[in-house]
C-alpha cells in the first residue's frame, strides 16, 4: 500500500519549470532541461562530470557559485527533475537549523519507507552561519541528502571548509551579450512561454539590453516584459529598453569576493601606470558602493609600497586624500580620490623601500636581533654608564657634513646592505647619495 508520506504533494520531487501562466516572464522561460540552458559549456560540456552527472540521473553534493542570473537555480532545478529521487528546495535567507532539521528527517523517513534519495537545494547557502551549515554536514556525509547550494559569494570565503571537502565547487560564469540576446529573441518567439503577439522589437533596442543586463539573465528577461508592457503595441526602440532598465548594470558586493577583485585590480593597474584603468577600477568601487575609506587607506599603502621614494610627494598626497575622505565624505571625496589616483599611477614607480624593509626583517627572523653597540644604547638611567650604555658615541652632528662614519650596525652585520635603490625619479638622486656615503664609510 502507498505510503502517504512520499506521495504527498509536499514530499513529491517538483517539476521544474512547471509555471503558472502569470508568472513572470523569467520564470515562464527558465530552461527545463541542459538543452535549453544557455551559457556554462566550461561545467556542462559534453562528457564533462557535471553533465553525465546530471543526465544520468544521480546528481552529486555540488555548490554552485556565480553572479545574478547565470542559471545556478535553474540547473540544480534540471538536476533534480531528472534525479531519482525526491526533491526539497529551500532558501537560507527563510530558514533556520530547525527546517533543516525537519528536512532531513523526511529524508530519513523517505530513504526508510521507499528507499528513495533525495535531493536537497538550498538557495543562497552564504545566509548561513557556521552552526547551520553544521546541521547539514552529518546529512550530506551519510548521503541521506544530496546537497545542491547556490551562492554569489565566494564559497571559499562564506562556506565551511567541512562542507566545501564533501561538494564539488562549480564557478558559473556571467552570460554573454549574444548569449543574453539567444534567450530574448527565444522570449519573444515562443508564444506558449514567451510573450504573447509581442511588438515589433529594433535590433539595436535587443542588442542594448543584451550588453546592459551584466549578463544577468533574469534582468534582461525582467526588463523586456517591461519594455513590452508599456509600449501598448508599439514598436520597442531603445529609449523604451533604457526606460525599462532603470538600473546600473554593476555586479559588485562590498561584503564578498568581487570587492576583493577590483581592489586588487586597482593596485595591479595602479602600479602597472594604468591611469585610465585605475580610474575605471576606482569608478566600479564608487558606483558599486565601496567604502572610501577602505580605497583611501589602500592609497596610502601604495604610496609607500609601490611609489616608495620614487615621489616622496605620492604619500602626502595619498594621506591628504584620506583625510578629506573624513573630512568630506561622499559624494564630494571622490575628487579626492581620483586625483590621488592619477598622482599614483602617473607617479614613477619604486619598491626598494618595501624590499629593504623585507630583507631586514628576513635577517631579524633568520639570525634574531642582534644587541646594538654599546654606544648606541640608551644612556639615560642610572648605572647606565657603569655598563659602558653610550659611551664613546659620536654625535652625527659634530661630524663633517653632519655625516658620522661610526658603525651603526651590530656587530657581525657590518657592510650588510638592504636598501637598493632605483634608478626611478627622486630615488635616482638618493642612490647616487648613498653610493657617496657608502664610500665615505669604506663600505663601497
Amino acid at each position: 500500500m502507498p505510503d502517504p508520506l512520499f506521495d504527498s504533494e509536499e514530499s513529491a520531487p517538483r517539476q521544474p519549470g512547471v509555471d503558472e501562466l502569470d508568472a513572470p516572464l523569467a520564470v515562464r522561460m527558465r530552461p527545463r532541461s541542459l538543452d535549453e540552458l544557455v551559457g556554462q559549456e566550461h561545467v556542462l560540456g559534453p562528457g564533462s562530470a557535471l553533465r553525465a552527472a546530471i543526465e544520468d540521473g544521480h546528481p552529486h553534493s555540488a555548490i554552485l557559485y556565480g553572479p545574478p542570473g547565470s542559471g545556478k537555480t535553474t540547473l540544480a532545478r534540471i538536476a533534480a527533475a531528472g534525479a531519482e529521487g525526491a526533491f526539497e528546495e529551500e532558501s537560507a535567507v527563510n530558514v533556520g537549523r530547525a527546517e533543516i532539521r525537519a528536512a532531513i528527517e523526511r529524508a530519513r523517513e523517505r530513504r526508510r519507507g521507499s528507499g528513495r534519495p533525495t535531493v536537497f537545494f538550498l538557495d543562497e547557502i552564504h545566509r548561513f552561519n557556521k552552526a547551520q551549515q553544521d546541521a547539514l554536514l552529518p546529512a550530506v556525509e551519510e548521503g541521506l541528502l544530496t546537497l545542491i547550494g547556490a551562492t554569489t559569494e565566494n564559497p571559499y570565503f562564506e562556506v565551511n571548509s567541512a562542507l566545501l571537502s564533501r561538494c564539488q565547487i562549480y564557478e558559473l560564469q556571467p552570460l554573454q551579450p549574444e548569449q543574453v540576446e539567444t534567450l530574448l529573441r527565444r522570449a519573444l518567439s515562443d508564444p506558449e512561454r514567451g510573450l504573447a503577439d509581442p511588438p515589433p522589437i529594433e535590433d539595436a533596442a535587443l542588442e542594448m539590453l543584451a550588453r546592459r543586463s551584466g549578463g544577468d539573465a533574469r534582468v534582461a528577461l525582467s526588463a523586456l516584459e517591461r519594455a513590452v508592457e508599456r509600449s501598448r503595441g508599439e514598436t520597442v526602440g531603445v529609449a523604451a529598453i533604457e526606460d525599462a532598465l532603470q538600473r546600473k548594470a554593476l555586479d559588485y558586493d562590498r561584503e564578498g569576493d568581487r570587492h576583493y577583485d577590483f581592489i586588487s585590480a586597482w593596485i595591479k593597474a595602479t602600479r602597472g601606470s594604468d591611469v585610465d584603468a585605475s580610474l575605471y577600477y576606482l569608478a566600479v568601487m564608487l558606483e558599486g558602493g565601496e567604502d572610501p575609506r577602505f580605497i583611501a587607506r589602500r592609497m596610502v599603502i601604495l604610496a609607500s609600497e609601490d611609489v616608495g621614494n620614487a615621489d616622496p610627494q605620492a604619500l602626502l598626497i595619498a594621506d591628504a586624500a584620506a583625510r578629506a575622505v573624513d573630512r568630506v565624505g561622499l559624494p564630494e571625496c571622490a575628487l579626492n580620490l581620483a586625483q590621488a589616483t592619477v598622482h599614483l599611477a602617473l607617479a614613477p614607480k619604486s619598491n626598494a623601500s618595501y624590499k629593504a624593509l623585507g630583507a631586514a626583517r628576513a635577517e631579524v627572523r633568520e639570525n634574531g636581533a642582534k644587541a646594538p653597540p654599546d654606544y648606541l644604547r640608551d644612556a639615560h638611567y642610572p648605572g647606565a654608564k657603569k655598563l659602558g650604555r653610550g659611551d664613546g658615541y659620536r654625535y652625527a652632528h659634530d661630524e663633517p657634513g653632519g655625516v658620522s662614519d661610526q658603525q651603526l650596525l651590530p656587530d657581525g652585520l657590518e657592510g650588510r646592505r638592504f636598501y637598493a635603490p632605483t634608478e626611478r625619479g627622486f630615488e635616482a638622486e638618493l642612490g647616487r647619495r648613498l653610493e657617496q656615503l657608502r664610500k665615505r664609510f669604506r663600505r663601497g
